[in-house]
């Protein structure tokens, strides 16, 4: 048994205990014996690159660990990492900024696998007024901004309910990619105060919406989220962009009033 077959083996066990699939699940999934993937496993047989992708693509891999499964089995990545500066990823940056910055009046955001921020419109800025300076800065996290103590939390009035939604996100992405850093940030976050289950009356029922109180009264915003659906850079297939849209007339007239334009139609 080489390194590398011992390193893979390792992970492919590894990713199916996550993914809860026996052997012979996976080998039916992958179109294989499940023989072969028992030896795969065991370090008896090399497996090919395109049977390595096979397997990484029944297991429903994100491509970072795509790639770390090839490098695992002693082949190059398949999929390249740069980041958002760089000139070749230019079009996709236009696009995220463009589409956060055509977002006004609303709130927009775009963040990176760790939740870090990397672009914002100016409804986001205003909307931060008051967090505390150690939470802002190049990179900040969102998930610190909106649920520590000296964050946006003392504002969110259904904090229970939009940390509960947060941290099933951050959970659920952690089960998909297995990130040691996500569990640490997951972790960190269920440490802060948790405030009282309660509710406040909600302007709607069909979404979990975030209710902000500001100076100007509260808003109520129901988020979407969008990816690259066809990213083949691992940068790209990390990049979230949160939007978001007033619930309510009252909610979309405050932020044109903040913004210093006129009610989004």
């Amino acid at each position: 048994m080489t390194a590398h077959d011992s390193a893979l083996g390792s992970r492919l066990r590894e990713w199916r205990r996550r993914r809860r699939l026996s052997q012979l699940d996976l080998a039916t999934e992958a179109d294989i014996s499940s023989r072969h993937l028992s030896f795969i496993e065991t370090g008896r047989a090399v497996p090919s690159r395109g049977m390595v992708l096979r397997i990484a693509d029944s297991l429903d891999l994100p491509l970072r660990e795509r790639n770390s499964l090839l490098l695992a089995a002693g082949f190059a990545p398949d999929h390249a990492e740069r980041s958002l500066d760089d000139p070749a990823l230019s079009a996709a940056r236009v696009a995220v900024e463009r589409i956060i910055d055509c977002h006004m009046p609303f709130p927009a955001l775009a963040i990176d696998r760790y939740w870090n921020l990397l672009h914002a419109n100016l409804a986001v800025a205003r909307l931060l007024e008051g967090v505390a300076d150690h939470l802002l800065g190049p990179g900040a996290n969102v998930l610190r901004l909106s649920l520590h103590p000296d964050g946006l939390a003392p504002r969110i009035l259904n904090l229970a309910e939009w940390k509960a939604h947060l941290l099933h996100r951050l959970a659920r992405q952690f089960r998909a990619s297995a990130d040691p850093r996500l569990e640490q940030l997951l972790q960190e976050l269920r440490t802060y105060p948790a405030p009282s289950s309660e509710r406040p009356p909600s302007p709607c029922d069909f979404v979990s919406p975030l209710m902000l109180a500001t100076d100007a009264g509260p808003l109520s915003l129901l988020s979407t989220t969008t990816v690259f659906g066809t990213a083949n850079d691992v940068t790209l297939s990390e990049i979230t962009i949160e939007s978001f849209f007033p619930v309510d007339t009252a909610t979309a007239t405050m932020l044109a009033a903040l913004a210093g334009g006129s009610t989004a139609k």
